[in-house]
């Protein structure tokens, strides 16, 4: 039997680098060079036609804004994708969900209108994926249903016209929930005094476990390195609250996703439900559950909404599903599941509304930018589907190039002693 590999032995390199050149292929880092391409080309043209600096603080913060709500959307949307199944109702939930609000927070109340509204998204989500898992129909055709009649609801709700929240403490309670920023003074000791706890708990694991020091070493030492930089470049960040809402979900999600039995077994699912169901999953449970969580988040986004704009039409935030999907799509998540990120799903959002907000500094015309994005969109389809066709050769070609153990034929004095 071979040695156990351990961090620290030079077998333990090779792993490594495999799954670092694996992470850095355009099949799953793509979507980040997209966007790094994409930022770099816009600011490139924005400072040759003589416009505002496109990297300006201003402008970063107004796309991170922007795309805030799509994004949230878009990672519970993957969380759907992941599962195996699909959902288009996400934006007449959302509006449901902020006319439910919008209608109920003058009489009892924010904290109340709001846990009524989340309510409402919840229990769309449930609906969905109780028809869907019991019952057995397509995903597809059933949330294009509810798309349907919940849009409808909404316009029996809003009775057709716009709706908003009359009472002046309602809308103060609304615009609080929103609207704003939170400022963060000397970002760099923040973001190294994180750095500095992270890499001395890697230290400390490390060094209980008999590994090699030395990442938790590096990290301590460029937290180090932050905290002494922040005195001198004194950066701040400044984001809206939408933006905060986005980065606490986005974290918990990919953490639950990454780290933990439920985020194994929901990639699990997702990938071959059958086999998940042998192995003791209950395959129910988690694709109800995904189903539940979007429309909980649906619900959330919907309030945020209706906070924005104090009011909603019953058109409002339609066709925002296929920008949510989009998304989802740029991200290189597949609408077969079993495969997805919520951090690449949100890199995606943020093409898609820094390809607007370039074409609006630009001044490129409307007619033009649906063209550029539907191309973009294509051709990143295109670029995962590829890759994952690629990977399935690589491994039948890595699975048909590995010797076959053969049991050794037993020596003539051998067999003469199993004969006597």
């Amino acid at each position: 039997m071979p040695p156990e590999t351990s961090p620290r032995t030079p077998a333990a390199l090779p792993a490594r680098r495999s799954r670092l050149t694996a992470a850095l292929r355009p099949g799953n880092a793509g979507v980040v060079y997209a966007f790094v391409l994409i930022v770099a080309v816009l600011t490139l043209l924005s400072a040759q036609l003589g416009r505002p600096s496109y990297l300006s603080p201003t402008n970063i913060v107004n796309i991170l804004d922007q795309s805030s709500l799509v994004a949230i959307l878009a990672v519970f949307t993957t969380v759907v994708l992941i599962s195996g199944n699909f959902d288009l109702s996400v934006a007449s939930v959302s509006a449901f969900s902020a006319a439910t609000v919008l209608s109920l927070v003058s009489t009892l109340g924010l904290p109340m209108a709001m846990a009524i509204a989340l309510g409402a998204g919840l229990l769309c989500g449930a609906v969905n994926g109780l028809i869907v898992q019991r019952v057995g129909i397509n995903a597809f055709i059933v949330t294009l249903g509810t798309m349907t009649a919940v849009r409808g609801l909404v316009l029996i709700l809003t009775d057709g016209r716009t709706i908003t929240a009359e009472d002046p403490d309602a809308q103060r309670a609304l615009i609080a929930l929103q609207a704003g920023y939170w400022t963060v003074p000397h970002i760099l000791a923040v973001a190294g005094a994180v750095v500095l706890v992270v890499g001395a708990v890697l230290a400390l694991l490390a060094r209980r476990s008999g590994g090699s020091p030395l990442r938790g070493g590096v990290a301590v030492a460029a937290g180090a390195v932050l905290i002494a930089l922040s005195p001198v470049l004194g950066f701040e960040l400044r984001l809206s609250k939408p933006t905060y809402y986005l980065l606490v979900i986005v974290t918990i999600t990919w953490a639950v996703l990454r780290y933990t039995v439920i985020g194994r077994r929901l990639y699990a699912v997702g990938s071959n439900a059958e086999a998940a169901r042998l192995s003791g999953i209950n395959v129910d449970r988690y694709k109800i559950g995904a189903f539940v969580l979007n429309g909980l988040g649906s619900g959330f986004v919907g309030v945020l909404f209706a906070a924005k704009l104090l009011a909603i039409n019953p058109t409002g935030l339609q066709g925002t599903e296929l920008t949510v999907l989009a998304a989802a799509i740029l991200g290189g998540t597949s609408l077969f599941g079993g495969l997805g990120s919520v951090l690449k799903s949100v890199v995606g959002a943020l093409i898609l509304f820094t390809l607007d907000n370039g074409f609006n500094v630009l001044n490129l015309g409307a007619n033009y930018q649906g063209l550029i994005v539907g191309t973009v969109v294509i051709v990143a389809a295109a670029i995962y589907t590829i890759a994952g066709r690629q990977r399935q050769v690589r491994r039948v070609r890595e699975s048909q190039a590995k010797p076959v153990e053969t049991t050794p034929e037993p020596s003539e004095p051998e067999r003469q002693g199993v004969l006597r």
